[in-house]
């Protein structure tokens, strides 16, 4: 693995380490790489491994269980109650962090198309296909990972690094969106549909279609949450009689 740069640190090593997880095959419950094997893999100090692992056990991709050591935490797991349960609990963040993302996202979509050359399309389309990849085998937590990772390469498209850096900072410390649209029943398979919108009009050139894409998946996305968490709210009213 070649090693990280040594800016922006933290959310340099989140990212590799995410990346690790998605693509060397660990599952739940696996125990994850030591700080020293990770300080030699990554080539970053060690009080940047931990500081890095903190954010991650704090989001909840790993947890660190003294004496033993990191672990893939269970979030594939995540049972349909328990996650109906947290969207009720966390519906204002979501909905914050959506909008955020739509002001955001949709000009970072419109930039992207105006500015990608032939690297930044490749590496885009290959986020998407990994997504695909574990969309379909119905893999949860490795599709938030590539789903990350497709929307900070589009960012790293528009050769704007401060749009970079805000995409980083959205996709590795907020992950709230991430984790209620794609664990939302059925938004996998569309959100497989709207990538594709988006990469096409990205490798077309098209800055007001890539713009448009991204802003109906965003709405998509919020409206099927949205339609979720009102379903399951009505659900002991209509068993009640």
């Amino acid at each position: 693995m070649p090693r990280i740069k040594k800016i922006r640190l933290c959310d340099s090593v989140i990212e590799a380490v995410k990346e690790m997880i998605a693509e060397e095959g660990f599952k739940p419950g696996d125990k994850f790489y030591s700080e020293n094997e990770l300080t030699k893999q990554l080539g970053v100090s060690r009080s940047s491994i931990r500081e890095a692992v903190k954010i991650l056990e704090t989001t909840g991709f790993v947890c660190v269980r003294q004496g033993k050591g990191i672990f893939i935490t269970d979030r594939q797991g995540l049972r349909f109650e328990e996650f109906t349960g947290w969207l009720k609990n966390n519906e204002q963040a979501i909905r914050d962090n959506f909008e955020v993302r739509m002001i955001l996202e949709s000009k970072v979509a419109r930039y992207a198309a105006a500015k990608a050359d032939t690297d930044d399309i490749c590496r885009l389309q290959e986020a998407h296909t990994a997504f695909i990849k574990y969309a379909r085998e119905n893999d949860t937590e490795r599709a938030i990972v590539c789903d990350g990772r497709f929307h900070r390469r589009l960012a790293a498209a528009t050769k704007n690094e401060t749009l970079h850096v805000l995409m980083k900072a959205i996709t590795t410390k907020l992950p709230t969106g991430w984790i209620s649209s794609l664990y939302t029943p059925g938004r996998m398979e569309k959100t497989i549909n709207e990538h594709s919108d988006i990469v096409a009009a990205v490798k077309k050139g098209d800055a007001a279609g890539a713009e448009n894409a991204m802003m109906r998946h965003l709405l998509n996305a919020v409206h099927d949450i949205s339609c979720h968490i009102e379903a399951e709210q009505v659900k002991p009213e209509e068993g009640a009689g």
